[in-house]
């Protein structure tokens, strides 16, 4: 690590940071080295293999520090296509172990691997034969040897200076459940759509709508035909909110627009029936119908626009205003 001049008492904590970052990489590399060899990286291989091929949900558990842990990990696994939920390992002891069913996986995150509560838990599983992944830096404990598939953790420096603080080791498992979640939605196929099913909220959700979500379609859309005249495209505008029109021919196939900038410039000529095709832009900016919201928005950007016309196999059949994305949110 680059030695970083500090002035003492200026910077309170920062030493202390660095090397909790320190401690804290020094953690992750230990786990990725531990993933390139056995027995964590079948232990991993067999994981995936048996979440993705199972027909029930991730039973995600865990106590203390672990259990919060644990939440995060059924929450990932839920908005990425993992059917998943967390169970407390109090809450089952007093009747909610009736949640794991015969054709869940047990996902049980436990350091020690000695969490005593984790007990009736672990029990249910070997009476009911339900699958069960621990994850835990004792593959030797307890849990460890309960379990179907052992995710042998490295023991890692806590960056705690008592060594008593979950730190380091919190860390670990937030990204082994992060490697979890990411190795299925790549085998699983998980795409973007799929990610806006379960995000249909927030701005995350709106960068991922389509453009045919947005745009205006039908009667909303300004438009005229090859051979109308220069009022003809006045009047159209004039009557719709874009402030341009397109201008299609004799198959609706998108063939130039005219926009405020062109009006401007056609005033110098006063003849209204002059043929559009003489005042219009020739190249106008289209997008599919499927572009996603957030490229639609960086296209409007890069191109200094603030309406994009959508075609779809040279037909136009759509327009989106940058305002139409900002009600949406998508930026």
């Amino acid at each position: 690590m680059p030695a970083i001049a500090t002035s003492g008492a200026d910077e309170p904590g920062l030493l202390s940071a660095l090397r909790t970052t320190r401690i804290e990489m020094d953690a992750l590399r230990a786990l990725s080295e531990a993933l390139h060899v056995a027995p964590l990286r079948q232990s991993f291989t067999a994981a995936v293999s048996a979440i993705s091929g199972h027909g029930g949900r991730l039973i995600v558990t865990g106590m203390g520090k672990s259990g919060l842990v644990a939440r995060k990990i059924a929450a990932t696994m839920t908005s990425t296509g993992t059917p998943a939920l967390f169970l407390h390992p109090g809450d089952a002891s007093h009747g909610d172990l009736g949640t794991i069913g015969h054709d869940d996986i047990v996902l049980a995150m436990s350091w020690s691997g000695e969490t005593t509560e984790l007990g009736d838990i672990i029990a249910y599983c070997r009476r009911f034969g339900v699958k069960l992944i621990v994850a835990t830096a004792r593959p030797d404990s307890t849990a460890g040897r309960a379990a179907d598939i052992c995710l042998a953790l490295p023991m890692v420096q806590e960056a705690c200076p008592n060594q008593l603080a979950p730190t380091s080791s919190t860390t670990v498992q937030v990204v082994l459940g992060d490697a979890l979640a990411v190795a299925l939605i790549e085998r699983r196929g998980f795409t973007r759509s799929d990610f806006l099913t379960f995000h249909p909220g927030g701005r995350l959700g709106a960068q991922l709508v389509t453009i045919v979500q947005l745009m205006a379609r039908g009667e909303e859309v300004p438009v005229v035909r090859l051979g109308a005249t220069l009022q003809d495209a006045m009047i159209e505008m004039s009557q719709k909110r874009y402030g341009c029109t397109a201008v299609v021919d004799e198959a609706d196939r998108l063939v130039g627009a005219f926009t405020d900038g062109d009006l401007r410039r056609s005033f110098a000529n006063k003849h209204l029936g002059d043929d559009i095709r003489h005042h219009m832009t020739q190249t106008p900016i289209v997008v599919a119908p499927e572009t996603l919201s957030s490229d639609a928005l960086r296209i409007l950007n890069e191109k200094a626009v603030s309406v994009l016309f959508v075609c779809e196999d040279q037909r136009l059949v759509g327009v989106v205003h940058l305002h139409d994305m900002l009600r949406a949110g998508v930026a």
